[in-house]
C-alpha cells in the first residue's frame, strides 16, 4: 500500500480512538471544532457552485438572446421583402392606373401595349410591344405614354411591331419650343446617350435650359401637335443655324407600358 494511502487510514484510526474517549461534551466540542475548521472549504464549494450555476445561466440566456435576435432579424428581412413587393405592387398599380386615367381623357384613340423586348445592341434606338396589326396598328403610328413621346412604329407583324424610339437620329419629330415662335427638327444623336438635339433653329432664337419642346403637328406628319418631347438643357450657335440638346421627357430606361395612336376620336 502506497505511503499516503497507509498514512490516511492510520489518521481515521486514530481519529476514530479519539473520538471514542470523547465524553458528549468533550465529543460536541470536537465536532464544533472541526466544522469550523472546514467551514470555509464548504463555503468556498459553495461559492464555486453559485458561480458555474450563474455562468451556465448567462449562457442560457445569452444563447437565448441570441436565437431569439436571430429570428427577429429573419423576420424583419421577410417583413422588408414583403413591403417590397406590396411598394412594387402599389406603385405598378398607380402607374396603370395613371395611364388608364389618360387613355379615357386623351383625344386619340390608343391601343395600350406591353414592351417585350429590346435590343441591347440599340438600346436607345427601338424595342418590341406585344400588339401588332389585328390590333389596328400599322407602320409609321405615333407611339406615347401619359408624359410624352415615344416613338413610332416600323415593321409591323400580326402580333408584334417594332418601335423607333425619338432617340434614334432617323426618327425626325417637327417640334416648337415652349412660349416662343422657334421650331425645329428634333432627333436622335449620331452617338447614342439617350439626349436629343433640335437643329435648324433661328439663330436669334436664344433658348434657354428648362424651356419644353412639343411636337409641332405639321400636317400630314406621322406625330400630333402638342405632345411634350423633352427640355432643353443647352443651346448653341452653329454657322447657318442654333441648336439645343434635350433631355427627352419620357425615361426610356424605365419604360414598360406604351400607347399607339391609331386615329382621333370621334
Amino acid at each position: 500500500m502506497p505511503r499516503s494511502r497507509t498514512f490516511i487510514a492510520i489518521a481515521l484510526l486514530v481519529g476514530a480512538i479519539f473520538f471514542s474517549f470523547l465524553n458528549v461534551s468533550g465529543l460536541k466540542i470536537a465536532q464544533e471544532k472541526l466544522l469550523t475548521l472546514i467551514s470555509p472549504v464548504f463555503y468556498s464549494c459553495a461559492l464555486v457552485k453559485k458561480n458555474i450555476d450563474e455562468i451556465t445561466q448567462h449562457r442560457m440566456n445569452l444563447r437565448q438572446l441570441e436565437e431569439a435576435n436571430s429570428r427577429l432579424l429573419s423576420e424583419n428581412r421577410q417583413l422588408e421583402a414583403e413591403n417590397l413587393v406590396l411598394r412594387s405592387a402599389e406603385e405598378e398599380n398607380n402607374e396603370l392606373r395613371k395611364a388608364l386615367d389618360y387613355r379615357e381623357k386623351s383625344a386619340f384613340q390608343l391601343v395600350p401595349a406591353t414592351i417585350i423586348a429590346r435590343d441591347n445592341s440599340t438600346w436607345w434606338n427601338s424595342f418590341k410591344i406585344d400588339r401588332g396589326s389585328r390590333n389596328g396598328i400599322a407602320p409609321d403610328m405615333a407611339v406615347i405614354t401619359e408624359n410624352g413621346l415615344v416613338g413610332k412604329t416600323s415593321v409591323v407583324t400580326p402580333g408584334v411591331s417594332t418601335i423607333v424610339l425619338i432617340t434614334d437620329e432617323n426618327c425626325n419629330i417637327a417640334s416648337k419650343v415652349q412660349g416662343t415662335s422657334d421650331q425645329g427638327i428634333c432627333s436622335g444623336l449620331r452617338i447614342p446617350t439617350g439626349e436629343l438635339q433640335i437643329n435648324f433653329l433661328n439663330k436669334l432664337a436664344n433658348l434657354q435650359a428648362g424651356q419644353i419642346v412639343y411636337t409641332a403637328g405639321v400636317s400630314g406628319g406621322i406625330f400630333p401637335s402638342g405632345i411634350e418631347v423633352g427640355t432643353v438643357k443647352s443651346f448653341c450657335l452653329r454657322e447657318l443655324d442654333g441648336q439645343a440638346i434635350l433631355e427627352p421627357t419620357v425615361d426610356f430606361s424605365n419604360l414598360e407600358h406604351v400607347f399607339v395612336i391609331v386615329g382621333a376620336k370621334e
